[in-house]
C-alpha cells in the first residue's frame, strides 16, 4: 500500500481528535459530484456514469490568529510537481496569521488572487468553465497579504510562482516559438497580483483583479479579471469580463491549435451566470460564455460560445445537496480554414453534495 494513501486519513483523524481535545475549530468537508452523462460530438452520443468532482476540504483555527486550510483532489494524480514539489492535486495547503482586524498574511499553496465570480466559485458547483478558465492553472505556492480598509472591502496583494512544474517541463524541453526563436527560462518566474473584493450598496458586489505574470526571460503576461454580481433575495446574476495578453502562450490554446508556442497571444472571455430560486427548494441556473483568441498572424482567429442550463432541487433543508438535470453545449468558429469544430453537447442527471463530515 502506498504511503500517501495512509497519510491523509491518519492526518484527518489526528486533526479531529486534537481539535476535540483542545477545543479548537475544525471543519471537514467532502465535495462530491457525480452523474450519468450523455456526451455528443459529431452527432455521436456516448453515455456513462462519471465522477466529476471528489475533494476533501479541511479548515481550522487555533485561537484568534492562526488559521489553516487543506483541500485535496482525490481523483487526480498526487505526484509532486518538479518545481514547487506540491502535487497538482493539492488545491490548498496554507496557513494564515491574522495580525488584527485590518491585516492577514497567508503563506503556502493557494488560489491566485484574481477577480471574477466564476473563478472564485467552488469547482464543485461549476458545470463548465469558459475556455479561458478551463485552460488556466490557478493554484500555486506563494504569499498573500489581505488588507481590510473598511467593512465589506478587501484588498489582496499576492505573489506566487508562475508555474507548478519547471519551465522546460511546461514548454517541452524549452520554448521553441512559432517564429523559430527560442525562449529562455526566467530567473525569477513569479506572478504579481492585486485583487479588490468589495460591496457597493446592499446588492452589488465586485471582484476585480489583475497583474503581471513572468514565465520566460523577456516575456510577460498581463491579466485582468473584472467580476460584478447583483444579489437579490431569490435571484443572483454575475458578469465576468476576463482578458489575458500573453507574451508567450501560457494557456496554450492557440499553440495547441496553430502549432509551435505562439507569441503575443490575446485571450478574452465573458461569462454571464444567473441563479433563480423560483420556489422553495428549487433553483434554475443559466449560463452563457464567450471566448476569443488572437495571434499576430491570425487576428481573432477563434471565437467560441458555450452555454449551460440546470434545474436543481435541494431535497434536504440545511444541506448543500442538490439533484440536477443539466445540459451543456459548446461550439468554436475559426477563421483558419484548416481548423474545424463540430461542436459538443452534454446531458447530465446527477447530484452535487458538499458533505460536512465534522
Amino acid at each position: 500500500m502506498k504511503l500517501s494513501r495512509v497519510i491523509l486519513p491518519v492526518a484527518l483523524a489526528f486533526a479531529a481528535v486534537t481539535a476535540r481535545a483542545q477545543d479548537n475549530r475544525f471543519n471537514l468537508y467532502f465535495d462530491t459530484a457525480a452523474s450519468f452523462r450523455l456526451d455528443n460530438s459529431a452527432d455521436t452520443w456516448e453515455g456513462a456514469f462519471r465522477a466529476r468532482n471528489l475533494r476533501v476540504d479541511v479548515r481550522g483555527a487555533y485561537g484568534d490568529h492562526l488559521t489553516y486550510r487543506v483541500r485535496q483532489r482525490l481523483n487526480a494524480s498526487s505526484a509532486p510537481a518538479n518545481w514547487e514539489y506540491f502535487s497538482r492535486a493539492t488545491d490548498f495547503m496554507w496557513i494564515a496569521w491574522k495580525f488584527n482586524d485590518s491585516f492577514t498574511l497567508t503563506a503556502g499553496k493557494m488560489c491566485q488572487a484574481l477577480g471574477g465570480y466564476d473563478y472564485d466559485e467552488n469547482p464543485l458547483f461549476i458545470y463548465q468553465y469558459s475556455d479561458l478558465l478551463d485552460a488556466m492553472e490557478i493554484f500555486y505556492a506563494g504569499v498573500a497579504l489581505a488588507w481590510y480598509p473598511a467593512k465589506g472591502q478587501e484588498i489582496i496583494f499576492n505573489v506566487t510562482n508562475s508555474y507548478n512544474y519547471s519551465f522546460d517541463y511546461e514548454y517541452s524541453g524549452g520554448a521553441l516559438l512559432s517564429d523559430g526563436s527560442r525562449a529562455l527560462a526566467s530567473k525569477l518566474p513569479l506572478s504579481y497580483l492585486i485583487n479588490w473584493n468589495g460591496h457597493i450598496g446592499s446588492s452589488l458586489e465586485t471582484r476585480w483583479g489583475g497583474g503581471v505574470i513572468n514565465q520566460a526571460k523577456g516575456f510577460n503576461n498581463y491579466i485582468v479579471f473584472l467580476g460584478q454580481k447583483l444579489v437579490r433575495p431569490s435571484f443572483q446574476i454575475y458578469l465576468d469580463l476576463m482578458g489575458s495578453i500573453e507574451g508567450i502562450d501560457r494557456l496554450k490554446i492557440a499553440s495547441g491549435e496553430l502549432g509551435g508556442y505562439q507569441k503575443d497571444v490575446t485571450y478574452t472571455s465573458f461569462v454571464v451566470k444567473s441563479n433563480w430560486q423560483f420556489a422553495p427548494g428549487w433553483n434554475l441556473m443559466t449560463k452563457a460564455m464567450y471566448d476569443s483568441a488572437s495571434v499576430p498572424l491570425h487576428k481573432n482567429y477563434r471565437n467560441a460560445f458555450g452555454y449551460a442550463g440546470s434545474l436543481e432541487y435541494y431535497p434536504v433543508k440545511g444541506q448543500d445537496l442538490r439533484v440536477f438535470l443539466a445540459y451543456i453545449g459548446h461550439k468554436v468558429w475559426y477563421t483558419v480554414n484548416t481548423l474545424q469544430d463540430p461542436g459538443t453537447g452534454r446531458l447530465e442527471i446527477g447530484f452535487m453534495y458538499r458533505i460536512k463530515a465534522y
